[in-house]
C-alpha cells in the first residue's frame, strides 16, 4: 500500500515523499479513505503513529480539490489541547500543502494576538488552534465559522482533561450543522464517547493500535528510590550513561524548576517547560532540546502529548503520575515511529498505588529494581491525590492538570450539555435541519 493507493493527490505524495515517508502507517491506511469519502471518523491511536497526516492530507486534498477561485474563507479547523501540539500540527500542514495552493495559520494564547488578527483577516483555508484564543479571537470578530467544512479535534481526551468542554460547546454551536467531523485521541473514555455521540454522525471508527497501549520497541525501567534522593539518582542516571538527550517529567511546575536548577548545579544543561513559562521561553526551550543545545528538558504533563522529538532515546517519570493514562502518553515521547526507546520510572513508596494503576491499565507487570546507595527508606504510606475520589479504579476524578496556562484553559470543567441537535447532519453535500443545540 501506497499514499497514491490511498487516493491521494500526485502533489500531496510529492510532499510526503520528500519528508520520506513512501508508505503510510495503519493509522493513515484505515482513516483516510474514509476522510476522503466525507465520512465522520472517531479514530483511536497510539502516539507516535502518524494521527496528524492522517487527517491532514485528505483534509488538504478536499480543500484544494474544491477551492474557490476567488474567495478564502476559513473552511477546515483543527483544535489542540496545547500550544506546543498546536504549533506542530501547523507545521506539518504547512509541509504537505507546499505544492498545493492552500493558506494555513495557528493561533494560540501567551503571545501577541495582532498578528494573528491581521492573518485571519488576510484570508486562510485552514487553521490550527487553541480553544481559549480561538474564542477571543471570534469574539474580536477576528475569525468566522460560517463556512466551516472540517471540524478536527486533535487529542479530544487531553482537551476534556484540560477542562476544554465549555469552551468547545461555544465554538461549536458557531459552525454549521453540515459539516465533516474527525475525532482523533489516543485514547477513548466514557467521557470522550459522550462528546463524540454529540458531535459526528454515524462515523466510522478506526483503531491502528489497542487502547492504551505503548510502543513496542519501548523498554520499561522501574527503580523503587527513596524520595529525597531521586534527585541524586537521576543526575547518576543521566551522568553515568552520558545521555545526551532525555525528556524527565515532573507533576508540578514548581517541581519542574526545582529539579532543573538542581541538574543545572550538577553540570547538566537543562530547561523546565511548563504552563507558568512564557510562550518564547517554552519555544526556545523545546528548540534547544531538539537540537541538543540542552541534554535535559523537564516538564510537566503539558509536554506529554503531541511534542515530537525524533529518535528521542530516554524518557524518566520523575515523579508517577496520578492518572495512569498519562503514563502512556508521557513515555509516548519515545520509541516514536519505530525507533527503540526507553522509558524509566522513579517511584517511592508514596507511588505505589499509582504504578499498579498504571500496571493495570497496561495489563503488563513493571519489575523494580532497588540500586544499592539509594534504597527507599521512607515509609509513607500509598496516598491519591486530593483531587481524587476513593472510587473503584477507572472512576476516580482526574486531577487539575498542572502543566496548562492561562490561554490555554478555561478555569471550570463543566459537564456535557444536551445531545446532537436535531436533524443536524455532517459530510459534504448533506442537508438537514441547522437549528444549533450543545452537546
Amino acid at each position: 500500500m501506497t499514499f497514491k493507493d490511498l487516493g491521494l493527490s500526485p502533489a500531496l505524495v510529492k510532499a510526503v515523499e520528500e519528508k520520506g515517508y513512501t508508505k503510510p502507517s495503519p493509522i493513515q491506511e484505515k482513516a483516510i479513505p474514509h476522510i476522503l469519502e466525507g465520512k465522520d471518523i472517531l479514530a483511536s491511536a497510539q502516539t507516535g503513529t502518524g494521527k496528524t497526516a492522517g487527517f491532514t492530507l485528505p483534509v488538504l486534498q478536499h480543500l484544494a480539490e474544491t477551492k474557490h477561485p476567488k474567495y478564502r474563507p476559513l473552511r477546515a479547523l483543527v483544535l489542540t489541547p496545547t500550544r506546543e501540539l498546536a504549533a506542530q500540527v501547523y507545521d506539518n500542514v504547512r509541509e504537505y500543502s507546499k505544492y498545493v495552493n492552500i493558506k494555513s495559520a495557528v493561533v494560540f494564547g501567551g503571545v501577541n494576538a495582532k498578528p494573528q488578527i491581521a492573518t485571519l483577516r488576510s484570508g486562510v483555508d485552514i487553521l490550527v488552534a487553541t480553544p481559549g484564543r480561538l474564542l477571543d479571537l471570534h469574539s474580536q470578530k477576528a475569525v468566522s465559522f460560517n463556512r466551516i467544512d472540517v471540524l478536527i479535534l486533535d487529542e479530544a481526551d487531553r482537551m476534556l482533561d484540560m477542562g476544554f468542554a465549555r469552551d468547545l460547546n461555544k465554538l461549536i454551536s458557531f459552525m454549521p450543522a453540515k459539516r465533516q467531523n474527525l475525532m482523533f485521541s489516543a485514547t477513548f473514555s466514557a467521557d470522550i464517547k459522550k462528546l463524540a455521540s454529540g458531535i459526528l454522525n454515524n462515523p466510522v471508527s478506526v483503531e491502528a493500535e489497542p487502547q492504551n497501549s505503548t510502543a513496542k520497541k519501548v523498554t520499561h525501567k522501574v527503580y523503587q528510590v527513596d524520595k529525597g534522593k531521586k534527585t541524586e539518582f537521576t543526575i547518576k542516571l543521566i551522568k553515568d550513561g552520558n545521555w545526551s538527550q532525555v525528556l524527565i517529567f515532573t507533576r508540578t511546575k514548581h517541581g519542574a524548576n526545582k529539579l532543573t536548577e538542581k541538574l543545572i548545579k550538577a553540570g547538566i544543561s537543562a530547561a523546565a517547560i511548563h504552563g507558568n513559562k512564557s510562550q518564547g521561553a517554552r519555544t526556545k526551550a523545546l528548540r534547544n532540546f531538539k537540537e541538543n543545545t540542552i541534554k535535559a528538558l523537564v516538564a510537566t504533563d503539558i509536554a506529554a502529548r503531541g511534542l515530537d522529538i525524533p529518535l528521542l532515546p530516554h524518557v524518566i517519570n520523575f515523579e508517577l503520575p496520578n492518572v495512569p493514562e498519562d503514563y502512556v502518553h508521557r513515555i509516548g515521547r519515545t520509541g516514536r515511529a519505530g525507533a527503540a526507546g526507553e522509558a524509566i520510572s522513579l517511584v517511592c513508596s508514596e507511588e505505589t498505588e499509582y504504578q499498579s494503576e498504571i500496571e493495570k491499565l497496561l495489563k503488563e507487570k513493571l519489575n523494580s529494581t532497588v540500586v544499592e546507595g539509594f534504597e527507599p527508606t521512607d515509609t509513607a504510606a500509598p496516598k491519591r491525590a486530593a483531587t481524587q475520589s476513593k472510587g473503584s479504579f477507572g472512576k476516580k476524578k482526574r486531577p487539575t492538570n498542572g502543566g496548562a496556562s492561562q490561554g490555554d484553559r478555561p478555569k471550570k470543567k463543566p459537564h456535557f450539555k444536551g445531545n446532537k441537535p436535531a436533524g443536524a447532519t455532517s459530510g459534504r453535500g448533506r442537508t438537514g435541519a441547522p437549528k444549533k443545540k450543545r452537546f
